[in-house]
């Protein structure tokens, strides 16, 4: 028996589903466009995300991404070329995390951010983190934003108390193995290597022009009390990336 098909994560509808040619103008014929292939066209040419960051957003592999964009792309350009009228709807999608086939209501994009924190800045590692940043966001804007603290949490309970919280992205500035395999496997989107005020990474990542590194790793085990991790330092106090880290 086939596998059923799984359905797309979607943020958003369209504000507008249905495009014409100029009034007065004739229209040959109609174009339908899935909804999940709109999405592919506002994650990847509309936000700029990478092809692997929509495939993570949506919920399904790259190849299912690529294919869903190639197929919008192509009806994008039949749209204008042919002079036809387009229709975005249908589909095999679900809104955020509910499930569901070709339904939902027009909404924002909305998306909750966490930091490794403190002292309003951002802290250098995450299995040492007491207190996350929660930041609420919609269509790239923070409306809220609060303190919260881990209780204690390990780094290996972590993933589970953000996975808890709903945040969606972190920003941290070390991390090990172990932690990342946790947060891929709560669906959590990382950004590690980030350093400096908290707020302000933030407002980059929303812009779109936050520094970070996907390489970064972190080797805070293993050391005396009263002496340092064992990592590098910059001036502002953030971790130099390490490569074979600790896992955590």
């Amino acid at each position: 028996m086939p596998r059923p098909n799984k359905p797309k994560r979607v943020r958003s509808l369209p504000l507008c589903d249905k495009f014409l040619p100029e009034k007065g103008k004739r229209v040959g014929h109609e174009i339908v466009m899935a909804v999940e292939e709109y999405e592919t066209l506002r994650l990847i040419d509309y936000q700029g995300l990478t092809q692997e960051e929509c495939a993570f957003r949506m919920g399904v592999g790259r190849a299912t991404v690529q294919a869903m964009y190639t197929e919008a792309r192509k009806k994008t350009a039949r749209f204008l070329v042919e002079a036809a009228a387009l229709t975005i709807q249908g589909g095999n999608y679900c809104l955020g995390d509910q499930e569901g086939t070709g339904r939902g209501e027009r909404g924002a994009d909305k998306m909750k951010i966490a930091v490794t924190y403190e002292n309003g800045q951002v802290f250098q590692h995450f299995g040492h983190t007491e207190q996350f940043k929660i930041y609420d966001t919609e269509d790239g804007k923070i409306l809220n934003a609060e303190i919260v603290d881990t209780n204690g949490s390990g780094h290996g309970a972590l993933a589970g108390f953000l996975q808890e919280l709903g945040v969606e992205v972190l920003i941290c500035g070390g991390i090990g193995g172990g932690a990342r395999n946790a947060l891929g496997e709560a669906g959590i989107r990382l950004y590690p290597g980030a350093s400096g005020d908290a707020d302000v990474q933030v407002e980059a990542f929303l812009k779109g022009s936050l520094s970070y590194d996907p390489e970064t790793t972190c080797n805070h085990h293993h050391h005396q009390e009263g002496q340092g991790c064992g990592h590098h330092h910059g001036e502002d106090g953030s971790c130099r990336h390490h490569h074979g880290g600790c896992g955590n």
